[in-house]
């Protein structure tokens, strides 16, 4: 496991283009995940997802959710506990926004 860490590219999605619809947020991961951070900075509740069959993650408006997810790794393992390379988020509203964007951070 490397010592170091690195922040990916920010991924959005501004309010005009998301429906109810799922609608792709940025490129899929290039570099398996450490860590995630979801910011919904609209007024519209939010649903993100990696299914777009299925609904994941719920972020209300204004609010976020970050995830640490190599911290719940087994080092007896060496499990690697991130999201795999090829990931691809996409968001949909529960509630229509008027302004702001939608936010995905990761660290690899």
């Amino acid at each position: 496991m490397s010592s170091r860490v690195f922040f990916d590219e920010l991924r959005t999605l501004g309010f005009a283009s998301i429906s109810a619809a799922y609608a792709s947020v940025g490129a899929s991961l290039t570099k398996p995940a450490r860590a995630v951070c979801f910011t919904n900075n609209t007024e519209g509740d939010m649903l993100l997802t990696t299914d777009t069959d299925e609904d994941q993650i719920i972020v209300l408006a204004g609010s976020f959710k970050l995830w640490d997810l190599q911290s719940n790794i087994n080092p007896q393992f060496d499990d690697k506990c991130v999201l795999p390379v090829g990931t691809q988020f996409s968001v949909k509203q529960l509630t229509a926004p008027v302004s702001g964007s939608v936010y995905i951070e990761i660290i690899y």
